[in-house]
């Protein structure tokens, strides 16, 4: 199969370019340029979601949402060759750049096997990468960029080192796939399975019925048509995998970001309402990276929204401006955090010169068990507290309300003493805000626009700590073995709350609930034509396979203690208003 060239919309369009890998595999790329013959930056981006569907007809609900809330999004482009999670070619071609679109091994119109963050799909953009950087029309520095998987990837390749790798824009996307994706806390997440069902499968290499390009009129998915037989051998089994892999081993180490071994500069840009994926992996992404220029900015709405708007380009564009182009505009000049502070109906920015903010003041909520709040002050009377695993409620502590505003902006942890009916239990923490009226207070999170503040998961055998690699702020657990619970008998968790940022207002409480399954919102839900489940507070990161989770081990009842040597307790990163 030869590729094509035409000249399109003030664009020079090379339409399925072969890059031969060093097996023999070829991908097909797409090839976005100006006409103007010339040697430009490279912006690329490799993986799964098949490079000629249409942002439009892959994933209507969000493309609509996109367009009544963001309308500059659209803005300056026909829109026709927009894509899920990738840039627009039309909103940077004009600016100098060449856009390199490739469907990675397996997916769209390339052949292979899929397996998502293996040694062979890092090493395949690898050498995408530097192809890339010896074409004709490469100026030999190429940038990564995108969203979700084409975030993740990033944070792999460039701890590979490609030589013509110049800078990546990871946005909102993990960088330990055990941790943020497959295993919350050491409990297996189901939404890697549902993920491959509904947007991998349908856009795998051969598959027939699949879309046709809007532009091209080529099959998405390829010229080939496979059986259903072939089709299934020919890709990864995620949740057979994991189910096989339930312990933090070689498998998920392959896939894992060697972080320090990125160098190249970093704009790491997350979201406050990405708890179960990519938050996290975003700023410890960040923080882990050697590269000597690294920036990390956090905002909130939805996964995907920013990205394509007036403020994400304009962000993407200095940064790459600066290190692909050598322009001479201000970036390096930039503080190296900038956060849009959430309050309850606003986020204001600001930038910082460090994560956590060194002006954080530490603060203990501790657990009062009897009186089912959050104090100020600790108690050494001996109490407990129980709750029915299998019941959605569990156990809330409220806080006094605030007598004035006060911000929580940074890492959290909470500290608990429990014992179990059976031999493990599963803790699902949650963060929330309430007004003065008692009536909690949810934001658009990534997915779900019934977010609450913040979210932490912790599987009580799976408690042990890497102490090399834990703090205060954010504990961090090994994954190595499971440690038994003895009925009855207490043991000290501490249990990692996802980072966060709300301006609590005068007047409001938080609260902590802590539960034996997943959180969900009362009234009515919403649903995205992308993702399997409805959207109910957890979005689609939910724990809910049964065998993961059998209810002779997870369906007991659950005991909190206080008391001398006990003292539970949430740790909140308070932080003093300017």
């Amino acid at each position: 199969m030869d590729y094509t060239t035409e000249i399109r919309d003030g664009m020079a369009i090379d339409w399925d370019v072969p890059i031969e890998m060093d097996d023999s595999n070829v991908l097909r790329a797409d090839v976005f340029r100006p006409i103007a013959p010339g040697k430009y930056p490279v912006l690329m981006t490799h993986g799964p979601y098949g490079k000629g569907l249409s942002f439009q007809e892959g994933y209507k609900t969000p493309w609509d949402l996109m367009a009544a809330r963001y309308p500059d999004a659209l803005e300056g482009s026909t829109n026709q060759y927009q894509s899920w999670e990738v840039c627009d070619p039309e909103k940077w071609v004009p600016d100098g750049y060449v856009v390199v679109r490739v469907d990675s091994r397996g997916a769209g119109r390339s052949p292979g096997f899929i397996d998502h963050f293996s040694a062979r799909e890092n090493q395949d953009y690898y050498q995408c990468i530097e192809w890339a950087g010896v074409q004709p029309w490469s100026n030999g520095k190429v940038g990564l960029n995108g969203i979700s998987y084409y975030g993740a990837g990033q944070w792999i390749v460039a701890g590979m080192r490609p030589p013509h790798l110049a800078a990546i824009c990871p946005w909102e996307g993990f960088s330990d796939a055990y941790r943020e994706s497959a295993f919350h806390g050491g409990i297996r997440c189901s939404f890697s399975k549902n993920w491959q069902e509904l947007q991998v499968r349908s856009v795998q290499h051969g598959r027939a019925g699949g879309s046709v390009s809007k532009i091209t009129g080529k099959p998405v998915c390829g010229d080939e048509v496979f059986s259903e037989e072939t089709l299934k051998a020919n890709r990864a089994d995620v949740a057979g995998r994991s189910a096989a892999h339930p312990y933090d081993d070689a498998l998920y180490a392959q896939g894992r970001a060697k972080l320090n071994q990125v160098t190249v500069p970093v704009l790491s840009a997350g979201n406050w309402g990405g708890q179960g994926l990519h938050l996290r992996g975003n700023v410890e992404g960040f923080l882990g990276a050697a590269s000597e220029q690294k920036w990390l900015e956090l905002h909130g709405n939805e996964h995907w929204t920013l990205f394509y708007a007036k403020y994400g380009v304009d962000l993407q564009k200095q940064f790459f401006g600066h290190f692909l182009k050598g322009e001479d505009n201000g970036w390096d000049q930039r503080p190296p955090i900038l956060l849009n502070v959430r309050h309850v109906d606003k986020f204001v920015q600001r930038a910082e010169s460090e994560w956590p903010l060194a002006r954080t003041q530490w603060t203990k909520m501790h657990l009062d068990l009897e009186g089912k709040a959050l104090s100020s002050t600790p108690s050494n009377k001996a109490s407990t507290a129980a709750f029915d695993a299998t019941r959605n409620g569990g156990l809330r502590f409220m806080s006094a309300p605030f007598k004035e505003e006060t911000e929580i902006t940074g890492p959290m942890a909470c500290k608990l003493f429990l014992s179990s009916s059976t031999t493990d239990a599963d803790l699902f923490l949650v963060l929330h805000l309430f007004d003065p009226e008692g009536k909690e207070k949810v934001f658009q999170g990534a997915l779900d626009p019934m977010t609450s503040v913040g979210k932490g998961w912790l599987r009580a055998s799976r408690r042990e700590l890497d102490p090399a690699r834990s703090l205060p702020y954010r504990p961090l657990h090994a994954h190595q073995r499971d440690l038994p619970l003895v009925p009855g008998q207490p043991v000290e968790l501490d249990v990692e709350i996802w980072p966060t940022s709300i301006v609590v207002p005068a007047g409001w409480r938080i609260g902590l609930t802590v539960q034996g399954k997943d959180y969900e919102q009362e009234g009515p839900v919403s649903q995205l034509s992308n993702v399997k489940n409805p959207m109910k507070g957890c979005g689609p990161f939910l724990h809910d396979d049964p065998e993961d989770r059998p209810p002779a081990i997870f369906g007991g009842q659950t005991t909190l203690h206080a008391g001398e040597g006990m003292q539970p307790h949430l740790l909140l990163p308070i932080v003093p208003l300017r």
